[in-house]
C-alpha cells in the first residue's frame, strides 16, 4: 500500500479526533487557509532548496514547481482532515442526545 493512502487515513483519523475533542464546530474555511499557507511556504523552502542544491535546475522553475507540487498534497491532506473534523463533529453531537 502506497504511503500517501496511510497518510490520508491518519489525516481523517486526526481530524475526527480533533472535532470530537473540540466543542462546537470547527471552522474549516480557516483550517483549509491555514493549509494553503503552509502549503505555500513549505513549496517555496524546498523549491529553493532544490534550486541551490541543484545547479542544472533554475532556482526559479524548482521553487515553482515545488510550490505547486507540495500545495496540492498539503490541500489533499487538508481535505482529509476537515472531512475528519466533520465526522468527528457528528459523533459530538451524537453523544449529546
Amino acid at each position: 500500500m502506497a504511503w500517501d493512502l496511510y497518510i490520508a487515513v491518519l489525516m481523517l483519523v486526526l481530524g475526527a479526533i480533533y472535532g470530537y475533542t473540540k466543542p462546537g464546530k470547527e471552522n474549516r474555511v480557516a483550517i483549509l487557509k491555514k493549509a494553503l499557507l503552509i502549503g505555500v511556504v513549505l513549496g517555496v523552502i524546498v523549491g529553493l532548496i532544490i534550486g541551490i542544491l541543484a545547479p542544472e535546475i533554475s532556482v526559479i522553475r524548482a521553487t515553482i514547481g515545488a510550490t505547486i507540487g507540495i500545495l496540492i498534497v498539503v490541500v489533499v491532506f487538508a481535505i482529509f482532515f476537515i472531512v475528519g473534523t466533520m465526522i468527528g463533529d457528528a459523533l459530538e453531537s451524537k453523544k449529546k442526545l
